[in-house]
């Protein structure tokens, strides 16, 4: 099952741990970073669902990590931040929200509130025809591909998708939110659950089998170089 995964990037071991507790709690998958530098690394290099960003850190600030975050390529440009601070005057507010963030919590803060926050800024986050359009009851339609999940069966072009338990999984996973990107250590946590023990290269090889049974339409899971895999969707 797909956990969401929040990076914390707080200097303050206490804190980090409490919110990485209720995070687990309610669902999440959590990652901490003690510093703006270690957070830009995990970004780059790992799937960040949303990141709670403290404004005062050792080396570049909150404010300035923010900044750098918004200026990277798409698609981790877009990762919903929400400022986790002691500070709660309104300049400062403004001006974590000016440099890029989607929300602010002030210290000490309700867990219920924060959870609540997280969810609010993934769902905003998430792109427009991703928001209910395909999924229809136990089904997931997108074009000319059928996922039904009641019978677990896949349909292409009105003809059975002779699909394995894997490539099943990880066809709904892309099909779900078209147009996110999933790195393949992501998709293997989602279809497999966490920790278990298979390789990246294992994604690719499930990757080209679907894509040889959807034939002319294979180029509808698109490669993203040094990130992963996305499905782009179709209209028909």
């Amino acid at each position: 099952m797909y956990r969401p995964n929040i990076l914390i990037v707080e200097d303050d071991t206490d804190i980090q741990q409490l919110v990485s507790f209720y995070l687990i709690k309610s669902g999440f998958s959590a990652s901490c970073a003690d510093t703006g530098e270690q957070a830009l690394e995990i970004i780059a290099s790992e799937d960040v669902s949303c990141v709670l960003l403290d404004l005062m850190l050792p080396g570049i600030d909150g404010i300035e990590v923010c900044r750098k975050i918004r200026a990277m390529p798409e698609p981790l440009c877009s990762v919903p931040i929400i400022m986790l601070t002691a500070r709660g005057e309104d300049d400062d507010i403004v001006t974590g929200l000016e440099a890029g963030a989607d929300d602010y919590v002030s210290k000490p803060f309700s867990p219920k509130v924060l959870i609540s926050r997280i969810r609010a800024v993934l769902r905003r986050g998430e792109p427009p025809e991703s928001r209910g359009k395909a999924r229809n009851g136990n089904r997931l339609v997108s074009g000319s591909i059928v996922l039904d999940f009641d019978c677990h069966q896949a349909i292409h072009d009105g003809k059975p998708m002779e699909l394995t338990v894997t490539e099943f999984r990880i066809l709904a996973l892309l099909m779900e939110r078209p147009g996110r990107v999933y790195s393949r250590s992501h998709i293997i946590e989602a279809v497999r659950g966490y920790g278990y023990s298979v390789t990246p290269r294992s994604v690719d090889v499930q990757i080209h089998g679907i894509r040889r049974k959807l034939g002319d339409d294979s180029h509808l899971i698109e490669t993203v170089r040094g990130l992963g895999y996305k499905f782009i969707g179709e209209d028909k």
